[in-house]
């Protein structure tokens, strides 16, 4: 179900097809292309390091990316639910959740320590510097666009609202709906640690380098072995719109009558912004199970003799 920039997305939740609807242990998928604005070029980047120096765009935690959000039970707007400073919500209520829970889960959340590690609980993606000057190559107006690609999974119990859900009984008490919209100002940027980075190329290339890129390879071994501590670029994420000193060139400088060369870096202030985006896939993966009859005739005798109650919105301390 494609939407269009600051539109709003609704899906269902529950399906009279299943008796049980498992919450907890579901999820939105989207998938989304955003125009990403830089105000800088990067040019004068050395051949050899265009495709091992790295950016991460991404999330820091996947629910940050909804702004509002409305929850509907048969039709019919549940009170309390109305949440329009969501991305806030959920930066609260995330800042409680365990360390390990944020480590274990793929695609999930974003710590600055794993997005050097190329970790799968990162929320992002990660665009090499040749990629931005292919992008931007035959742009001459500042700010240069890039179009981006990310696939989000969103567990419904990261959304305090649902924080409490267990099991389900929706074919008893009627199908939910959610409708939301998107954050672009959620989305955060930074500069992946250029060793790490070029390591990673090094290790995965290493092949196609030795038999055809010996030069290259010698660059490469420059860089490991003249990179600078003193290199003080931005070492955390920044949100979106904001100012981040990032590595805008890395190149080589050949040192007169001695045969030897030098390794030059320039750290300059960049800017990243959304400028819009196309959501062109959303889906709710939602675990379910059928229920014998005479469990259902149960849960029905035992609400029938006292009030329908959801828990929701638990924190853990």
């Amino acid at each position: 179900m494609p939407a269009l920039f600051d539109k709003e997305i609704l899906i269902s939740l529950s399906d009279t097809d299943h008796d049980i609807t498992q919450i907890q242990n579901s999820f939105l998928s989207i998938v989304l292309t955003a125009n990403v604005q830089f105000d800088n070029r990067f040019d004068g980047f050395e051949e050899s390091y265009k495709d091992g120096t790295v950016l991460f765009i991404g999330l820091k935690s996947t629910s940050q990316v909804i702004r509002e959000y409305t929850i509907y039970h048969r039709g019919r707007t549940i009170d309390g639910t109305l949440q329009n400073d969501s991305t806030t919500e959920q930066f609260i209520y995330n800042t409680v959740k365990p360390r390990s829970e944020k480590n274990s889960r793929k695609r999930i959340h974003s710590l600055y320590e794993n997005i050097h590690k190329y970790d799968t609980s990162t929320c992002g993606t990660y665009i090499t510097i040749r990629e931005i000057e292919d992008a931007i190559k035959d742009q001459v107006s500042v700010a240069y666009t890039m179009p981006i690609r990310f696939r989000l999974s969103i567990p419904l119990d990261d959304i305090l609202v649902f924080s409490g859900f267990t099991d389900y009984p929706n074919s008893l008490f009627g199908d939910l709906k959610i409708k939301f919209k998107i954050n672009p100002n959620a989305f955060v940027f930074a500069q992946v640690n250029p060793i790490i980075s070029m390591a990673k190329y090094y290790t995965m290339n290493l092949t196609d380098l030795m038999a055809s890129c010996p030069d290259k390879l010698k660059n490469i071994d420059l860089l490991f072995r003249n990179w600078s501590l003193g290199y003080q670029y931005t070492k955390q994420l920044t949100q979106m719109g904001c100012t981040a000193d990032l590595i805008t060139k890395i190149s080589i400088e050949q040192i007169p009558d001695s045969g030897l060369k030098n390794l030059m870096c320039s750290i300059t202030p960049v800017t990243l912004s959304i400028k819009n985006y196309v959501v062109t896939e959303v889906t709710a993966n939602m675990r379910r199970y059928k229920a014998i009859d005479d469990f259902l005739q149960r849960v029905r005798e035992f609400y029938a003799k006292r009030p329908f109650v959801v828990p929701a919105q638990r924190v853990e301390t």
